[in-house]
């Protein structure tokens, strides 16, 4: 070995040495990037005057301005505290927001945050660094908002007053409360009220079939008559699977039953740090390939209708393109619901993803052998710190309100855990080098390529998805070779927009149908000439399946197949699993 490989491979020991020991206390979060896209921010400014004396004079013009609306407001009993432009922030439209001094401590805010924007872009910087630098300023707005602190926000005060101190004391009790509740790794506070196989993931079923990482959900009929062709389920292993069946109104499950269907679904284990060799290969073959196995020996002859959900989604997609590529054709149709297949634009979450951010949550999974949930949560709370972090704390702490839970709220407070091996080659083969989309992926050492897929698509994105894009979802049109595609955009988020339940007064959603041969049309003249449709897309989906299941057959028995018994009733137990 020559002293120069040495000295690179000595290095390569040290920065690992150092990410072991950093790692338990950063959470897994690399700040280098953010720090360094400062650093060049600062660079940039401090080699250019031009630029110094141009944001000078618009901090002096702004200063100027705020000076003189407070001479205003002072003159005046009431005075809102919109900026130059008339706009004023939401967090301050209430009429106390209108009251010196309050008014200025809103309109100073908005012209400090006014000025740092105009700054940030002020030298150039990589896109990168550009949106590392609006998230670090982001954040630090978001803290520093009067909004949030009692003794300048005239909401907070008037409310206290009124109740004279009540609501400080409510929000007490209720931190106490929370503390107690992570401390003894309790779920968030009413929670309780929702109890899995009682109101939520209560369908009627039987697993039946359980192996290493997946129990089969088998879900008893609803109706006479059921369609000859099964639906399968893969839910993400990043959520547990009864997003999909939640309380009778909202579950996706319920839904298909009653209509006739036949639904299979999967219920991913929760793992330990004893899972932390499983990888996607592991997932692929005990998770879909097991579960299709099962279902075609439960149903033979008859074609599976899969469908996937985020991260399900992607390996269900993996799955079929292998499948393909042996001429496996036991699918009859692929749904995706909010689910990448090209990861060139990952959306908000691509803050998060670079060799330096990858490289140091890798080594925090591999010292701990899973991600936590706590950890994803929060992350997506960063990119939100206005809904997801302040405004909930104000609520709880400061007015001493609690929204009440809800069943999509329950599950969402009820996370699982990422194995090291798998999350590390997930984040690595899909997000940061998007090997699926340029049939690079490799499926037990052998590339597949999703151009392999003629199977029908019915794929679904949701209008305010920052976790998968709607624009990213439907790229997957472009990959596949299928003559019968259609793309659904609805109304909602990553969620709540796929948990529309069978009817939703506020949902609403857009079509685009895609046939052989035809040009795709141009996605943002499609969602902005396309009149959208009132009300739940589910309806919409279940009738695109109904009519590729074939004809009505008396249903098939749950639990009786001298393989495939009764196990135990739905949900199981790896969905119990904290």
């Amino acid at each position: 070995m020559s002293d120069s490989t040495s000295r690179l491979a000595d290095f390569d020991t040290l920065e690992q040495s150092f990410k072991t020991v950093l790692a338990p206390f950063n959470g897994g979060f690399a700040s280098a990037p953010f720090l360094e896209a400062y650093q060049h921010w600062l660079k940039g400014l401090a080699e250019n005057p031009d630029v110094q004396v141009n944001l000078f004079q618009e901090g002096l013009k702004r200063n100027t301005e705020v000076l003189e609306f407070a001479q205003q407001a002072l003159k005046q009993a009431e005075c809102s505290p919109s900026d130059s432009d008339g706009k004023v922030d939401p967090r301050f439209q209430h009429p106390s927001w209108n009251q010196f001094p309050f008014n200025v401590f809103a309109r100073q805010y908005q012209a400090a945050g006014d000025w740092l924007k105009t700054a940030s872009t002020a030298v150039p910087l990589t896109l990168d660094q550009s949106k590392q630098l609006e998230f670090m300023l982001t954040q630090w707005l978001e803290a520093i908002s009067p909004a949030n602190s009692l003794a300048t926000n005239p909401e907070l005060l008037e409310l206290t007053k009124a109740q004279g101190g009540e609501n400080l004391i409510r929000g007490a009790r209720h931190l106490i409360e929370d503390t107690a509740r992570v401390l003894k790794k309790e779920g968030a506070a009413g929670t309780e009220q929702f109890v899995l196989g009682e109101n939520v993931a209560a369908t009627a079923g039987e697993v039946i079939y359980q192996n290493a990482l997946i129990e089969l959900i088998q879900y008893s009929p609803a109706t006479d008559e059921v369609y000859a062709q099964p639906i399968l389920i893969v839910p993400a292993w990043i959520m547990k699977y009864y997003i999909l069946d939640l309380s009778a109104k909202n579950s996706l499950v319920k839904f298909l039953v009653d209509q006739g269907h036949t639904v299979f679904m999967i219920s991913w284990k929760n793992p330990t740090a004893d899972d932390r060799d499983l990888g996607m290969d592991d997932y692929l073959d005990l998770g879909v390939g097991a579960a299709v196995d099962v279902v075609s020996q439960l149903i033979p002859q008859r074609k599976i209708h899969a469908v996937g959900y985020c991260i399900g989604g992607t390996l269900l997609s993996i799955a079929a393109a292998s499948m393909a590529q042996i001429h496996d054709e036991r699918l009859g149709s692929i749904t995706l619901f909010a689910a990448q297949t090209d990861f060139s634009e990952p959306g908000e979450l691509s803050l998060f993803i670079s060799e330096q951010q990858l490289s140091m949550l890798s080594e925090k999974m591999r010292l701990d052998g899973v991600l936590d949930s706590s950890q994803m949560a929060a992350a997506f709370q960063l990119l939100r710190p206005r809904d997801l972090i302040w405004s909930p704390l104000i609520k709880t702490y400061l007015k001493g309100e609690r929204d009440a839970m809800i069943d999509l709220m329950a599950w969402n407070a009820d996370g699982t855990r990422m194995p090291y091996r798998m999350h590390t080659e997930y984040l690595y083969r899909l997000y940061l080098h998007n090997e699926l989309a340029q049939g690079l992926f490799p499926v037990h050492g052998h590339q597949v390529n999703l151009s392999d897929i003629k199977t029908p698509f019915f794929v679904v994105g949701t209008e305010t998805d920052h976790v998968a894009p709607w624009k990213s979802v439907v790229k997957v049109a472009r990959l596949v070779r299928s003559g019968d595609f259609t793309f659904l955009l609805t109304s909602g988020g990553h969620n709540a927009g796929i948990i529309s339940g069978r009817s939703h007064p506020k949902r609403t959603h857009k079509v685009l149908s895609h046939a052989a041969g035809s040009d795709f049309p141009d996605l943002n003249a499609w969602a902005k000439e396309t009149t959208a449709t009132p009300g739940s897309w589910w309806p919409v989906w279940e009738a695109w399946v109904a009519e590729r299941s074939g004809e009505k057959v008396p249903p098939p028995a749950v639990g009786e197949h001298p393989e495939f018994q009764a196990l135990r009733p739905a949900p199981g137990e790896y969905v119990l699993k904290r």
